[in-house]
């Protein structure tokens, strides 16, 4: 008799923890999916890092808190920072508290290579540069790229149609001359360069391009000086800014010269209202959008881990600003050629060249061409 209340007892317990973990399960079930925005850098760029960011806010506000929740964690971007990426991202593995870890740029390849392979449940997705997934097994990486040659191809027509326009009050027709700023010579960065040098010379063959960079993404007053520089005594007077917070200082310095400067990634103009006026348009890269894409295909169980995309005009990776802003700040001719442009590029009739796979030497003899 007592061993059948034994083997009783027994089976309750069982079936008590049985139901225990069915519980937990339910419960886990429920939990919203979770993501960490790891931002080698800081918010209020008025750029990349804000595009992202905004992003994720936009996705929790659609879907609910009870869906979707973000954690976002500021790095920092400088020399002093720069020790504490990695460890920071490890750290936020080690918890397994997230569906998913956010984080882009060149700077974070190495970091992510180490991070994938100690912690291959984790998934991550990582933008705006190349990951190579030749070097292992990285099926929990997701890596979005952007045709940023496509919307500076753009960019490029529109400064060299400005730069020879009698209408426009800053320019000096004769000059054919416009800027670039970068903020560090990369691979992403030459590409926006290949395109905006590409779309100048397609629609004014002899013009000039005055190119510099800052050497990082955060030092504006480095940016500033470089821009002002290009518009006091390069004859540039339309620049193009692509070096996030650094790109700032471009922008105080076309109000300074009384120039132009294009902005970049987020829509600069609506952000920068005391500026606005010296801003024609921004072009973007959708970094916000693509993670709000990346992340509903994941909460459906569709997401290409272990592959690379690139989204372009056709994809919505890449837009111009073209709102009331734009047709204040550009005649009707420029813009309509610019869609012309535009059009052509999403149909195939113009391909745009880009700087990924190139050599250093082919780099410098593009920019070659425009000095």
């Amino acid at each position: 008799m007592k061993r059948v209340l034994s083997l009783l007892l027994a089976a309750v317990m069982i079936l008590s923890l049985a139901a225990c973990g069915q519980t937990q399960d339910q419960g886990s079930a429920s939990e919203p999916y979770k993501a960490a925005l790891l931002l080698n850098g800081t918010l209020g760029d008025k750029s990349f890092f804000d595009s992202a960011h905004e992003g994720l806010v936009k996705l929790k506000e659609e879907l609910g808190e009870d869906v979707f929740d973000f954690k976002v964690e500021q790095m920092g971007a400088t020399a002093a920072d720069e020790p504490k990426w990695a460890p920071t991202l490890f750290d936020y593995c080690e918890t397994g508290e997230y569906d998913v870890i956010i984080i882009g740029t060149w700077q974070m390849i190495e970091a992510l290579e180490e991070a994938a392979q100690q912690f291959p449940d984790q998934k991550f997705i990582f933008f705006d540069e190349t990951f190579d997934f030749s070097k292992g097994e990285f099926n929990n990486i997701y890596n979005v790229l952007y045709k940023q040659n496509e919307v500076s191809f753009l960019v490029g027509a529109a400064a060299a149609m400005m730069t020879v326009d009698e209408r426009l009050p800053m320019v000096d027709p004769e000059t054919k001359s416009i800027g670039f700023l970068g903020g560090m010579e990369n691979p992403i960065i030459n590409d926006f360069l290949v395109g905006y040098i590409q779309g100048a010379k397609h629609v004014l063959p002899d013009v000039k391009v005055a190119i510099g960079y800052v050497g990082n993404f955060y030092d504006s007053a480095a940016g500033k000086d470089i821009a002002l520089v290009q518009y006091q005594s390069g004859g540039v007077d339309v620049g193009y800014n692509v070096a996030g917070a650094a790109g700032l200082g471009q922008i105080e310095a076309a109000a300074d010269a009384k120039r132009y400067a294009f902005g970049v990634d987020s829509d600069q103009a609506a952000l920068l209202p005391e500026q606005a006026d010296y801003i024609p348009t921004s072009a973007l890269k959708n970094v916000g959008n693509s993670l709000i894409r990346a992340i509903k295909l994941d909460l459906e169980g569709k997401l290409a881990y272990g592959t690379a995309e690139s989204l372009g005009f056709a994809e919505g990776g890449v837009n111009l600003v073209k709102d009331e802003h734009y047709e204040k700040m550009l005649p009707e001719d420029i813009r309509a050629r610019i869609d012309e442009l535009e059009q052509e590029i999403i149909d195939g009739k113009i391909v745009v060249d880009t700087a990924l796979g190139k050599t250093q030497e082919e780099i410098d003899a593009i920019k070659a061409s425009v000095q």
